[in-house]
């Protein structure tokens, strides 16, 4: 493998007012999203990934069933097929968050992952659900309405160009499974968010870089842009980034602009940062034992 792999991030604003058609919502974030991804390929990009639920506005703002049709089934569905064509095309791995659906009404938050060759490697659950409001009017982070826990663990996929992991927004408040990730041999987990000015920005640049150091990898963070109508329940505030796993940013993002961050990792540095830093032969598991435990 090479030593060095290229990382496109991309963050978005969603224009489209809440109040229209679900499949609006859809074929106006994927077009803009395909455009995108061209142009993190033009910038030389192997590994790319997108936004939570990136085809939409961040619907959880609200408590409403009608965003239960925007989810699709993974990989048959149109959209992850859809992408699958493209990084085959384009020859990149692609990190693809959406609305899945299992059956006839089971709900996760997903991301499939898609290798450069097109081919479907398989998908993250989301493990952990907020349920927190936010703002003003009721509105929040409203995920239990609309998502169960995930049930796949936490997988790791060895693609073409390096081996990476998946987190989804809220997780990132959560060590445990960010060391998991580390211990299957992720080199760079990938957090796609969704997350407002007032709630986590205090967060933002202080938890994914100590995760990057605790586990000896890289973190590509990426956040969507803007305010998102009617709701309006806060400012999405960018600045994507990728950090090392000494933690510090190798590439950031704007506040507000639709955007590809492009960062380089260097697979070198991961094995130079594990040969210093003896966190996994230091670990002590055995004594760990009343973290699995349903006692506060």
């Amino acid at each position: 493998m090479m030593d060095t792999i290229k990382i496109g991030l991309i963050q978005a604003s969603h224009n489209v007012e809440g109040n229209e058609p679900v499949e609006v919502h859809k074929a106006v974030a994927i077009e803009k999203h395909i455009k995108l991804v061209r142009e993190a390929k033009e910038k030389g990009a192997n590994i790319i990934c997108m936004q939570e639920i990136f085809y939409g506005p961040y619907f959880c703002s609200e408590q409403n069933p009608k965003w239960y049709s925007a989810a699709e089934q993974i990989p048959e569905g149109p959209t992850t097929k859809r992408f699958m064509e493209l990084a085959k095309e384009l020859h990149v791995v692609i990190v693809l968050p959406i609305y899945e659906r299992v059956g006839v009404a089971t709900y996760y938050n997903t991301a499939a992952v898609i290798d450069a060759d097109g081919t479907y490697l398989g998908k993250y659950r989301k493990q952990h659900i907020p349920h927190v409001g936010a703002g003003e009017e009721g509105y929040g982070f409203w995920e239990k309405f609309y998502f169960k826990p995930g049930n796949l663990g936490y997988p790791v996929f060895k693609t073409a160009y390096g081996t990476i992991g998946v987190y989804i927004c809220y997780d990132r408040h959560f060590p445990e499974g960010a060391r998991v990730l580390g211990l299957k041999g992720a080199e760079i987990v990938f957090n796609p968010s969704a997350t407002v000015a007032g709630t986590s920005e205090y967060l933002w640049k202080l938890e994914q870089p100590a995760h990057a150091v605790a586990n000896g990898y890289y973190v590509g963070a990426i956040n969507r842009v803007g305010f998102e109508a009617p709701w309006n329940m806060g400012e999405f505030y960018g600045q994507s980034y990728l950090v090392d796993p000494r933690g510090r940013f190798v590439a950031t993002g704007s506040r507000d602009r639709d955007e590809v961050i492009i960062g380089e990792v260097d697979r070198r540095l991961i094995q130079e940062v594990r040969d210093a830093w003896q966190f996994y032969r230091d670990r002590r598991p055995e004594t760990y034992e009343e973290m699995t435990s349903l006692l506060p």
